[in-house]
């Protein structure tokens, strides 16, 4: 469970992570941030980890074959899963990482610096709400984000087979 401090943060971040101004910044600035977290920690810690689950989501290129790994938040979906939303920080386009999961459910995450394999499966749309309450008790207005871009966010849920699952007890 995030303790006081983590949850304070998040209330006063929330709202400047929907800014016009982070939405520039945030694409080029959390990448470079990122990835240099990731080398002092060898892969332990993210940067967005520090507020909110995080996890590094390593798929296959639906296009090129190619593997693919991208940063992400994940909401635990309290049944051992992972609900990860591609917001794309509210971006007209879908983030390629969604078409590389629907072209390609099988893939890889790490969470915490261990490596776990995943499958992924798109959130139906009579459970788009329930996932979208539960994304926003974590991270506040999230969900603006989608109504910001003007398309309909792409949700999916990340399922292991790992005991004890890296996704429970985080938030």
């Amino acid at each position: 469970m995030a303790g006081p401090l983590v949850r304070t943060l998040r209330r006063l971040l929330a709202p400047v992570s929907r800014t016009r101004w982070f939405r520039r910044v945030g694409p080029r600035a959390l990448p470079v941030a990122e990835r240099m977290l990731r080398r002092l920690t060898r892969g332990r810690l993210v940067v967005s980890g520090i507020l909110v689950p995080s996890l590094v989501l390593r798929s296959t290129g639906a296009k090129s074959g190619q593997s693919r790994s991208v940063e992400l938040m994940y909401t635990p979906d309290g049944a051992g899963g992972a609900i990860v939303a591609g917001t794309s920080f509210a971006r007209a386009q879908h983030p390629a990482w969604t078409a590389n999961l629907a072209a390609h459910p099988q893939a890889e995450v790490v969470v915490r610096g261990r490596t776990y394999p995943v499958r992924a499966e798109r959130i139906p749309d009579a459970d788009r709400d329930a996932a979208w309450a539960r994304i926003e008790r974590q991270w506040p207005g999230y969900r603006q984000y989608e109504r910001d871009s003007g398309r309909e966010v792409r949700l999916f849920r990340l399922t292991t087979d790992a005991e004890p699952s890296p996704f429970d007890g985080r938030l």
